[in-house]
């Protein structure tokens, strides 16, 4: 069976900083017709820095919708004409200050394709060089040191949830870059 729905109309919900959020009706493999409610999202990159100490850096930050403080990757939104690698690049310097090393790509995640078109390019970064953090105004992170395998612990104990992060580290391990 085709499972591919098309799109009959589409109109603009809400037009917000960063989210366009979307109601489209579709036509159905069946025929009937179906509204989707989606979110319009520019994409995003994230990284985890390694060090040849077997160390990396995540960053802790307060969440808002989940109210809470969460462990993650390094990442941020793609900027409009940006390249995936670009956006690594940045977020990594502004949110640690790490720069330079070797960036490898090692695959993407599509966030929650029930509800928005969001992927997130996923990175390794090599081998930084420190420097001084500049995060965005109004971002307020901390940054963590911890070796690589405790990460791996606290993803299997629970403590880090973020699902762009579990699924780096799950990429970069299965590729031997970890």
């Amino acid at each position: 069976m085709d499972l591919v729905e098309k799109k009959r109309d589409e109109e603009l919900v809400f037009d917000g900083t960063l989210l366009k959020v979307r109601r489209t009706r579709v036509e159905l493999p069946d025929g009937n017709v179906a509204v989707r409610e989606w979110i319009n999202h520019p994409g995003a990159s994230a990284v985890i820095p390694v060090f040849k100490s077997g160390e990396t850096i995540l960053v802790k930050q307060f969440r808002y919708p989940i109210g809470r403080e969460t462990l993650e990757i390094p990442a941020g939104k793609l900027d409009p004409g940006e390249s995936t690698l670009d956006c690594a690049i940045r977020e990594l310097s502004e949110e640690t200050g790490l720069v330079g090393g070797e960036f490898i790509k090692v695959g993407a995640t599509v966030t929650t394709p029930g509800f928005t078109n969001e992927v997130i390019h996923l990175y390794v970064c090599q081998d930084p060089t420190p420097g001084a953090a500049h995060p965005d105004a109004g971002e307020f992170i901390n940054c963590l040191r911890l070796p690589v395998a405790e990460v791996f612990q606290r993803i299997a104990d629970g403590q880090i949830q973020d699902g762009k992060t579990v699924t780096a580290f799950l990429l970069a391990r299965l590729q031997g870059l970890l």
